[in-house]
């Protein structure tokens, strides 16, 4: 095992600041740190920033990620061991297609299910690890409620379940109407759940789901939410699970009221070939960014024992905002770059080539992680 990483982040926005911030305070082995952003001098202020916040030595430095691969570049790609993806997730292929070239491993962090796609096919050949879809949802809270799934298993002697349910809801303090919403992080991807179609499981089959139904009220400590099926939040559960569990979904949470909004939104919306460019205008035209945020999360499972049994095991977190050395990050900015720095851990300590999806990272290891648990407890 290497006693010194040198690790590339992609992007300079507010989950790369926040995975800056983290590797530099909570690393075991200080690591070097790189970061890229076609917009260099946004990449220098993150350096500058991560500089002024974290309480130890930090290795760190900025440069510019262009389209062409530059010389600077080129040299920094050359020495990496690991690309992070904290680029918009349109990028993503184009990032992993840089990986392979450099042979360097690669995690991400998107929920868009055709990109992902193309890189289990560009990857199929790669001499490194690609941990994919490595944030909260996807991410996170797959490995959570796969690990739910197996235990319920194990304890009550069976093999298959009724349900696995997993939900969350990167959410604001507070919430007024008409909306009941705030902006917590990118409205193309808000936007880009609402629209595309959710993957689950029916009956024991991996089942393409409308995105929006399946709304219904739920409460999690006492608060009442409102979920639907989202696109992409599932990661390959349903492929993983299919014939294990009868029925299994992605929902994402919101306050009650916010979905209703939403569906008249798109009904009244423009008639156009981007059905999700229309539904971002819309929400941006009404609903705020807001700072004070955060994440609530949920997962359960519901079957039979050997015994015939009705059981059901259920973990629920919220969690807030967080101070990380000198800075405090939001509640989305550590909930999602907390998986993706222990991706990027159990690649560089392990000797995994090839993808790998959620289902096969193994949950103890990621869920005993020092990132995770300084994060999620």
């Amino acid at each position: 095992m290497k006693t010194h990483y040198h690790i590339i982040i992609a992007g300079a926005g507010g989950i790369a600041e926040a995975a800056a911030l983290m590797l530099a305070e909570l690393s075991v082995l200080t690591p070097g740190i790189y970061v890229g952003n076609r917009n260099l001098e946004k990449a220098e202020k993150l350096v500058q920033w991560v500089q002024a916040g974290t309480t130890r030595p930090c290795d760190i430095q900025a440069f510019h990620l262009t389209e062409d691969v530059n010389p600077g570049m080129e040299q920094i790609l050359r020495q990496g061991d690991i690309l992070l993806d904290c680029l918009p997730g349109h990028l993503a292929p184009k990032m992993a297609a840089l990986a392979k070239k450099f042979q360097l491993h690669y995690a991400n962090l998107t929920e868009y299910v055709s990109e992902t796609q193309e890189i289990i096919a560009l990857a199929k050949d790669v001499k490194t690890g690609f941990l994919l879809q490595t944030g909260l949802a996807p991410g996170y809270i797959n490995v959570l409620g796969h690990q739910l799934f197996r235990q319920f298993c194990l304890d009550f002697a069976v093999a298959k379940a009724d349900k696995l349910e997993m939900k969350v809801g990167a959410l604001t303090r507070h919430a007024v109407a008409p909306h009941y919403y705030g902006f917590t992080w990118s409205p193309v991807g808000v936007a880009t759940e609402y629209v595309k179609d959710a993957l689950g499981i029916r009956e024991f089959k991996k089942t393409s789901l409308p995105a929006l139904t399946g709304r219904s009220a739920i409460l999690i400590e006492g608060i009442s939410y409102e979920e639907a099926l989202t696109s992409g939040g599932a990661a390959d559960l349903p492929d993983a699970l299919a014939n294990k569990v009868k029925n299994l979904d992605y929902k994402t949470l919101r306050y009650p009221g916010h979905y209703a909004w939403i569906e008249e939104q798109i009904k009244k919306g423009e008639q156009g070939n981007d059905p999700v460019a229309a539904l971002q205008r819309k929400m941006e035209e009404a609903i705020p960014h807001i700072e004070d945020d955060l994440v609530v999360l949920y997962a359960s499972v519901e079957g039979h024992d050997a015994a015939g049994i009705l059981r059901r095991r259920e973990i629920a977190k919220r969690i807030y905002p967080q101070k990380i050395g000198k800075h405090q990050l939001r509640a989305i900015q550590t909930t999602t770059a907390a998986p993706l720095l222990q991706a990027a851990q159990i690649l560089l300590d392990g000797e995994s080539k090839g993808i790998i999806l959620q289902s096969a990272v193994d949950p103890d290891l990621f869920l005993n992680g020092n990132y995770i648990k300084a994060v999620y407890g």
